[in-house]
């Protein structure tokens, strides 16, 4: 009872300094934002307390042997944003080639929705997913349940909340423009909030293990947390123009912005769309196909090459621009050296299959999964290819570009995806595919 009474009072908090801010927001954005916080206050109250006065509304979950709630919320999130941001992108694809589409109005035009169907495509289907596999698989690896009692549902809610806030700023126009980081300066904190809890989840749980090892899905998830943990902080450095106010203006001006930018952008990649799905890779591959990791030592070989290496590729991305050429140079060389370990990866997801290639007869499973590391294994050498000078003049401002990363999110991390729920959904609902 206590706990409930803290709970509610915390988000009742919440809800009445997000009011004040409404009240006394200085432009009309911040305030629908604050409207938007105060609207999911609200729910949060009526939802604790509706739960809190039908018993322990945690009691089924805590007699599971794991913490498969947030799991299963999870799990249907990945689906509906998955819907959502292939719609939007369907959307801007026919806008392309009938612009009365766009409606003539501010809010449908291209220039809002593209960045709204990348970030609900890699932040909304991708993050969840990766939210929802990675507290399956470190709880099923470590053999203990999710530290830290409810705190996963925060992190699971308050990155819905995140979500829905980015999502509402690019119809609005509140944005950074920075790609993959558009949203300002007050949902990057509460973003940041939410990151810093599911690293305690995370890293609590493995304290916690009761197995010796930490297998090294784990690790690629971890990597992943911590990384585009240091990324979104250095990254949205920003001067607010008010506290009560959606603008911001960066903490760095320049070549010196956009070689930050870059460094974030391309890491995003590299650590959100490449690490954490690895992660589901190494669990969810050999899981399936009933068979061990092909390569151990090679999976751990593959794990320190590549966190080492992708950090330092973002300059490619500002090829012939005022970036000095030993940077855009060295950016190159990374990008290059970057295949070797990503094909090691894919080399060791497609051998795991040895002994059990029949399965792609029959399993949907196992061809998802085969796929995307195909798709893995060919987008990480386009990239590097792509890297070099040469090639790069040819290719930049030109579609190429979209089609590659088109091959790595869908190809690679949506497949992945798909396959990772066609299994967790038979065995977190208790029922059999409905086809």
């Amino acid at each position: 009872m206590a706990t409930t009474l803290s709970s509610i009072g915390i988000f009742a908090v919440a809800g009445i300094l997000a009011l004040l801010g409404a009240a006394k927001a200085h432009d009309s954005l911040f305030a629908a934002h604050a409207w938007i916080a105060v609207i999911a206050s609200l729910i949060a109250i009526f939802v604790i307390a509706r739960r809190s006065g039908h018993g322990d509304h945690g009691a089924a979950d805590k007699q599971e042997k794991y913490m498969d709630g947030v799991v299963r919320y999870g799990a249907v999130a990945t689906m509906f944003w998955g819907i959502v941001g292939f719609l939007v992108g369907l959307v801007i694809a026919l806008q392309l080639a009938f612009p009365v589409l766009n409606l003539d109005f501010q809010f449908t035009s291209f220039g809002r929705l593209r960045p709204l169907h990348t970030s609900a495509v890699v932040f909304a289907f991708g993050g969840n997913a990766l939210l929802c596999t990675s507290f399956y698989v470190v709880q099923r690896t470590c053999q203990t349940r999710l530290a830290l009692g409810n705190a996963a549902w925060f992190v699971f809610w308050g990155y819905q909340l995140f979500i829905v806030l980015a999502a509402t700023g690019y119809v609005l126009g509140v944005t950074q423009s920075r790609e993959y980081a558009e949203p300002e300066w007050y949902v990057d904190l509460w973003l940041t909030l939410v990151w810093v809890v599911y690293l305690m989840v995370f890293m609590g749980t493995l304290f916690k293990r009761k197995e010796p090892h930490i297998y090294v899905a784990n690790w690629f998830y971890l990597a992943f947390i911590v990384t585009i943990a240091m990324l979104h902080i250095v990254n949205n450095l920003a001067v607010p123009v008010s506290f009560l106010g959606s603008k911001s203006y960066s903490l760095f001006s320049g070549v010196q912005d956009a070689l930050t930018q870059w460094w974030y952008g391309h890491n995003a990649v590299g650590f959100f769309l490449t690490a954490g799905f690895l992660g589901m890779m190494y669990y969810f591959m050999p899981k399936q196909a009933e068979r061990p990791v092909y390569s151990y030592r090679l999976s751990i070989i593959h794990f320190w090459s590549l966190i080492f290496m992708y950090i330092w590729a973002g300059p490619h991305h500002l090829h012939y621009t005022a970036l000095p050429d030993w940077a855009q140079t060295l950016g190159m060389v990374f990008s290059i050296m970057l295949w070797m370990p990503s094909w090691g990866g894919m080399i060791n997801g497609l051998m795991t299959l040895s002994g059990a290639w029949d399965k792609m007869r029959t399993d949907p499973i196992i061809r998802m999964m085969v796929m995307a590391v195909a798709f893995y294994g060919m987008s990480t050498f386009e990239g590097p290819m792509m890297s070099i000078k040469t090639v790069n003049a040819l290719s930049h401002y030109t579609d190429w570009t979209i089609g590659h990363v088109h091959s790595g999110a869908l190809g690679w991390v949506a497949l992945v995806s798909m396959g990772a729920m066609y299994y967790l959904f038979p065995r977190l609902f208790g029922r059999e595919l409905y086809s």
